[in-house]
Formats: structure tokens, sequence, C-alpha cells
């Protein structure tokens, strides 16, 4: 977890992310890529956790939530925290951020942003055997997910939250119109925003000043006044 100095005068929000499939928290705070995220995160003087999200290949599951909800608890004790909290997804780790944003969720989301994201739990579990082995030991399951354990079927009959969303048409992995297009179209509010970028998973356009800029000006946009009283009683 990393706080900017300034939260010592004015106290901060706080952005969780969650990690790409197969990788750890110490890997994101290790990639040169993901620290020019966090460093324009961090000079906007918000604070961030680079989520562990319960291992490497959890898929967003209620399990692995509930780890998450011990580390942000913990994570809130280490600065001075303003109760606010934005999730960040990436890959895999877009479930695990739309999960958080639900109800019944262990803490309240402010807003939600994405990157090249999987937010169809069902259509992941349909991608690949290797996924499927994964989502099956994640969830304890010996067959689909099923729409109940589903984060995108769950969103269509949440209360709708501001969304920041990058994603390429060109993307082989995670098919957009299926995933964060349809999440925006059922969760989304009229301020969310889509940066539609070129080139493969996760390319390099994802992760520059320019973007991080952005997605942090997002986030203080909604860095602002009490939580709505929908998020307030999670």
């Amino acid at each position: 977890m990393q706080a900017p100095p300034t939260c010592a005068a004015r106290p901060c929000a706080l952005v969780v992310v969650s990690h790409p499939r197969g990788q750890t928290a110490e890997r994101l705070r290790d990639s040169p890529q993901m620290g020019v995220l966090t460093g324009a995160l961090l000079r906007a003087g918000l604070a961030v956790l680079l989520s562990g999200d319960g291992g490497p290949t959890t898929w967003g599951s209620p399990a692995a939530l509930a780890e998450l909800g011990a580390a942000h608890a913990a994570a809130t004790r280490r600065f001075a925290w303003n109760g606010q909290t934005f999730a960040l997804g990436l890959s895999m780790g877009g479930l695990m951020a739309l999960r958080s944003a639900l109800p019944g969720a262990p803490y309240p989301v402010r807003a939600v942003a994405l990157i090249d994201a999987w937010v169809d739990l069902e259509q992941a579990y349909g991608t690949a055997h290797s996924r499927r082995q994964e989502i099956q030991a994640a969830y304890a399951l010996r067959g689909p997910p099923g729409p109940r354990l589903n984060p995108l079927v769950a969103a269509t009959a949440a209360p709708r939250q501001p969304l920041f969303a990058v994603a390429s048409a060109d993307d082989q992995t995670v098919p957009h119109a299926s995933n964060t297009a349809r999440l925006l179209e059922v969760f989304g509010r009229p301020e969310s925003v889509l940066v539609q970028v070129e080139g493969a998973h996760l390319g390099a356009n994802r992760f520059t000043p320019e973007l991080g800029a952005r997605m942090a000006a997002f986030f203080e946009t909604h860095n602002q006044g009490p939580l709505p009283t929908d998020l307030g009683r999670r």
C-alpha cells in the first residue's frame, strides 16, 4: 500500500487495484508499466493498494473478495483515509473490481475503472480449458458458474456506478463488445467514460502518463461528498 505525503494534510481516497490473470501484487509493484499508472494516481493525491486478490487465478470469486475486504480494512488503518474507495481492475481483475462494487461487498466503492477487463464470468469460463479449471477451483465448483455467480448478471440489477473503461476492438483475449461495452450499458451512469484504444490485450498504450492522469482526474471528480445512501448501507 502506498499513500502520497499529501495525505498527512488532506485525507486521501484509496484506489484498490486488482491484477491480471497469473499475476500478483508484487508483480504489479515491480512492473514499470503499472508504475506509470500508480505514479499518476499518487501524484493526484490518491492512495493505492495493489491487491493480491486471494491468489493469481481467483477470477473475482466471493472467497477472494472476502480476503480483499480484510486487506482493505488493514490498508485504511495505515494512512489518513477519507472514507472513499475506488476500484481498478485489469483483465481478469475486472471481475474483482466489479464484484467489489456490487451490493454485499465488504466495503463501498465510489467508482470503477477497467482496463481490457473481463466482467462476464460465464464467457471467460467458456473460452479455454485452463480458464475453466481455474474458475472451478476458485469457486469450488464442478461445472459452470452459472448466472448466479456472474458479476455482470448481478450488475444488471444493482445501483449504477460511474465507470472509466479502457478497451480495444483489437483485443483477442477479452471481447470488448460482450464485456466492457455490455457493462457500460447495464451498469454505467451518464458520466461514465469509454477510452477506445488500439492494439492487442494490455498493450503499452494502456499505461501512459496521459491515460493515468485522465483516470486520476475521473476518480477525483467522484472523490467528493458523502456516499450515496444505497452504497453506504452495504
